[in-house]
């Protein structure tokens, strides 16, 4: 096999039995190409590790209007309203956008990144599947060399060269460490993500600060997860086998508060009886008159900054990368 970069047009002919003319035009115009053949081809692009030479130039010139859209878990109501406010931002621009959602898996991530590519999208909103400082994933320099507008979501990856829309996750920690303590709780289960996650730290880190502040002291008993329901559920399903009821239930995002509660309702404990708190809100809740403290991001309004972002990179490609904070309050 040729090394990467050094793969042609003709490579991929030669390798799905084709001729230079259709593989061509899978990659320049594939909805001239029917959909079964057009899979082949970008399959065997990925295989044979294919990147068109064409790139940069057609996206300086603007030429596409496809937006790609790599989202780690599309279960998560962020990221749903995100997606729906970057969707309608950029049809109304003339864009239309191609959701990946890579489950968490850097792989199936990698493999949307070469996608995308091959579909010759003019940028990328991108939230990857770690946020760990030590995740520096190759599809960046493929990235960096094709010159593509490339917008940051949520969790970041350590560079510095791409525009970032994030959350002021240490105020949202914080938020959620003074509601704490007006319940004066001075032990709680926490349900969080990795703990290489900076997202975690930092919410954590809010959570201490408070106390601090408050001159009072909280022991945090820390669960580790995938910010996913399944891992939140389980873990508060052996605590309280191993441990009986927790004075309180923390959740880091959204599913995990929602695991919490899952778990305690199958184990036959009332939320009234355990108090549960959590980062963002619970939706569909309020119909049920479940009420739990939760600290909110604007969602909508994080899409709408990326789509933006994104937009004046498309337009821009040399503009100095620009770093957006969503802020975080208490409903």
């Amino acid at each position: 096999m040729k090394r990467k970069g050094t793969v042609t047009i003709n490579d991929i002919a030669r390798h799905v039995g084709l001729t230079n003319i259709t593989v061509s035009r899978a990659f320049k115009h594939p909805d001239k190409v029917k959909s079964a053949t057009r899979e082949r081809i970008l399959a065997a692009a990925r295989e044979l590790g294919y990147v068109p030479n064409a790139f940069a130039s057609q996206l300086r010139s603007s030429q596409s209007r496809l937006i790609g859209v790599v989202i780690a878990s599309i279960d998560n109501p962020f990221y749903s309203e995100a997606i729906k406010a970057i969707s309608r931002d950029a049809k109304a621009r003339g864009y239309d956008i191609l959701l990946m959602d890579t489950d968490g898996d850097s792989n199936i991530e990698a493999a949307a990144i070469q996608t995308l590519l091959s579909y010759q999208v003019a940028g990328i909103i991108l939230s990857p599947v770690s946020d760990a400082l030590d995740y520096l994933p190759a599809y960046i320099e493929i990235l960096r060399e094709a010159q593509l507008p490339v917008v940051m979501l949520d969790r970041t990856l350590p560079v510095e060269d791409f525009p970032q829309v994030v959350l002021d996750n240490c105020k949202a920690g914080w938020l959620l460490g003074n509601a704490m303590l007006k319940r004066n709780l001075d032990q709680a289960l926490v349900l969080t993500g990795p703990a290489s996650s900076y997202i975690t730290r930092q919410r954590l880190k809010g959570i201490e600060d408070a106390y601090g502040q408050a001159n009072a002291s909280i022991k945090l008993d820390r669960r580790e997860g995938l910010y996913n329901f399944e891992p939140a559920y389980d873990a508060v399903v052996r605590y309280l086998s191993e441990s009986g009821q927790p004075s309180a239930i923390v959740g880091l995002n959204q599913l995990m508060t929602l695991g919490a509660l899952s778990a305690l309702h199958d184990a036959g404990i009332s939320y009234h009886d355990a108090t549960v708190l959590g980062v963002d809100q619970l939706p569909y809740c309020g119909i049920f008159d479940i009420r739990i403290p939760t600290t909110r991001f604007d969602a909508s309004h994080a899409g709408h900054q990326a789509i933006h972002l994104l937009l004046a990179r498309i337009a821009n490609p040399t503009a100095e990368p620009q770093r957006v904070v969503i802020d975080a309050s208490m409903d």
